[in-house]
């Protein structure tokens, strides 16, 4: 179990690392597909909610293994569409902070949700995601590709989560829930902080 439990959290912290090699690209800098792909790579409040996404999915299983992380991305992409058209939408930061602590206490508790129910919650947040990189997005041809690789981004990160629960399942029914909702808890743990602007 402690085996199991150190693996689960080694994984979480590995997806955070990211964070460390991107800068958060300025407005003036965002163009193209390299500087989209970065942007949800260059802060711990994007890369957990993202991870905790696949986690999510992976929790409920079924079609929803798919359809949250998919919804995520399509909604994230309307989202953007208002940052780029200039839509003010408030509380960005802070919806982004609430949706690490909300996806990751979720997750901590392994609250069965109806997929509708965890549709429109994983919708919610995903247009904060989105209007945050769709604000940073150019309005020129360059948009195209780095809305592109912000989904791209997204998407691996989704990924990254589903995997993070597969192999924490594998550590056998019992010490994979265990090790599955203590990670919800460190990211529950770590969006407090960025809601406190401590992180």
């Amino acid at each position: 179990m402690k085996s199991a439990l150190k693996s689960g959290l080694l994984a979480l912290a590995a997806t955070a690392l990211p964070a460390v090699a991107y800068a958060h690209p300025a407005t003036g800098e965002a163009a193209g597909f390299s500087h989209g792909f970065a942007h949800p790579m260059s802060g711990v409040d994007h890369i957990l909610a993202m991870v905790m996404v696949g986690v999510f999915a992976f929790q409920l299983g079924g079609r929803a293994t798919w359809l949250v992380p998919a919804t995520f991305v399509l909604v994230m992409a309307l989202g953007g569409a208002l940052g780029v058209a200039g839509t003010d939408l408030p509380f960005v930061e802070t919806g982004i902070a609430l949706s690490v602590v909300v996806l990751g206490a979720v997750i901590a508790l392994d609250v069965k949700a109806p997929l509708a129910a965890a549709l429109g919650v994983i919708g919610l947040f995903a247009v904060f995601h989105g209007h945050a990189h769709g604000a940073e997005m150019p309005e020129d041809a360059s948009g195209a590709a780095y809305a592109a690789g912000f989904m791209v981004a997204t998407a691996l990160l989704h990924a990254a989560g589903l995997a993070l629960g597969y192999i924490i399942g594998r550590a056998g029914e019992r010490q994979g829930a265990f090790v599955t909702r203590a990670a919800g808890s460190v990211a529950a743990i770590a969006g407090v902080g960025i809601l406190a602007d401590l992180i």
